[in-house]
């Protein structure tokens, strides 16, 4: 018997002792090709020599020293990396570093909420987002997340948050509708929402770039993000990004708002950031942030043991340099054109497949019951598990989810392949997720 808390008390696991590329391989040497990097975090793949000296090299330098006193090279480094390379606008900003995602987001909304008291605005605590969403599994995090399946065992806990709907367009645009009043339609929900709440309440609107995987690689439709920044910029309200999942090149630029011509008052990132190869997440504020922490109390309002820890910013460094010295922004795009047009040739008139979304290698198949009506599987079927199961037995590793035709409803399979995948690899991972399907709807 394990001892591990395991996410499944019931089930077994089998273990992982190696990898090689774009592959796993288990303690019986059955090799599985990762086409989602666990959660879209394995951008370089398993293998990745110059990633693990950088880790090394700074173990074998220095591990740790408190950031309460300290600062240390990497997380110079990297910072100054980021804000270079940060959506124009962002101005130099500041970068701190945690551990998770939902650490990130947790950071970033304390760090919204003391840019306004900082500023005399004490009655700004309101936290708006999107359903469907998910930004984390801590409190802060789950509160926000518009998603009513993974909210409901511990709602009696969350603080009180605000959501509007997602730019779903699969479900939520009308036939006769363009997408750019699609767009306008779903941005105007804000400004409603804001309207009601008071804008002299209202902290901050919180929204990935690019959806990850409580609605599955949904892209915003044209425009959107425009008009979210100028409502946001009209009443005061900050936008705080989250690129954990989509960010970090997964969309075919270092950055997903890049794509939308606007910048965030405050970023999160993680998963592609470290690539998995050390635990690493950071939050990224803007210069209209800064100054007015430092206008006001000049101290930020938020520490962790482990902040800017070196080992983890020499990793997530090296895997800059990695993107950067491989051209990998470019392999995203020209491997994730291939997926997609993959994707639409193998699935996109299957029975059961009723819809095909995303952006750079960042794809999900929602899988429907009946296509002409869009209605889901019932949940007891558990259709994207089985999709995934089936997967796993072919030597596959798929990312399931349900929830994203009404927040218990609906299955949808998201494939996030690394950054060095081959042609041939992507040719793989298509006709693996379509036997998958098959084997998984009859």
């Amino acid at each position: 018997m394990s001892h591990v808390l395991r996410r499944s008390l019931t089930a077994s696991q089998p273990s992982i002792v190696g990898g090689e590329g774009a592959y796993l391989i288990d303690e019986h040497g059955k090799r599985y090709l990762d086409a989602c990097g666990g959660a879209a975090v394995s951008s370089l793949g398993h293998d990745n020599a110059a990633v693990r000296k950088a880790i090394c090299d700074q173990v074998n330098t220095l591990a740790f020293a408190h950031t309460g006193l300290f600062t240390n090279k990497w997380a110079e480094e990297l910072s100054d990396y980021l804000v270079a390379h940060a959506p124009e606008g962002t101005g130099e900003g500041r970068v701190m570093y945690l551990g998770s995602g939902s650490e990130a987001m947790e950071a970033a909304l304390k760090l919204a909420r003391q840019y306004h008291v900082e500023r005399g605005e004490t009655d700004r605590a309101h936290i708006i987002a999107r359903a469907p969403s998910y930004h984390g599994n801590t409190l802060g995090a789950l509160a926000v997340s518009g998603h009513a399946g993974r909210r409901a065992t511990f709602a009696p806990l969350l603080i009180e948050t605000h959501h509007i709907d997602a730019t779903y367009n699969y479900r939520l645009q009308h036939t006769d509708e363009s997408e750019a009043a699609f767009g306008l339609r779903m941005a105007n929900q804000l400004e409603a929402k804001i309207l009601a709440l008071g804008a002299e309440n209202v902290c901050a609107f919180v929204a990935e770039p690019v959806v990850g995987a409580s609605l599955g690689t949904q892209p915003a439709p044209a425009g959107y993000f425009k008009r979210i920044r100028e409502i946001c910029d009209t009443y005061g309200v900050l936008y705080i990004a989250d690129e954990v999942m989509c960010g970090m090149g997964r969309t075919g630029s270092l950055f997903a708002l890049e794509q939308e011509g606007i910048c965030a008052d405050i970023t999160t990132m993680a998963k592609g950031l470290g690539a998995g190869y050390q635990p690493i997440a950071a939050v990224m504020a803007n210069q209209k942030i800064c100054d007015a922490i430092v206008a006001g109390s000049g101290k930020l309002w938020n520490g962790h043991t482990y902040m800017s820890h070196a080992v983890a910013t020499a990793g997530a460094m090296a895997v800059m340099h990695e993107i950067d010295g491989r051209n990998l922004l470019e392999a995203v795009r020209a491997r994730g054109a291939q997926l997609e047009a993959a994707l639409h040739e193998r699935l996109g008139q299957h029975a059961h497949v009723g819809d095909i979304r995303g952006r750079g290698l960042f794809w999900t198949a929602e899988i429907v019951e009946n296509r002409a009506t869009k209605a889901p599987f019932a949940v007891s079927r558990n259709i994207a598990g089985r999709v995934q199961a089936a997967a796993m037995q072919a030597g596959m590793i798929c990312y399931p989810a349900q929830g994203c035709a009404d927040g218990t409803a609906g299955d949808h399979i998201l494939l996030a392949p690394c950054f060095t995948s081959t042609a041939g690899e992507i040719d793989i991972i298509v006709e693996t997720l379509a036997a998958a399907i098959d084997t998984a709807t009859t």
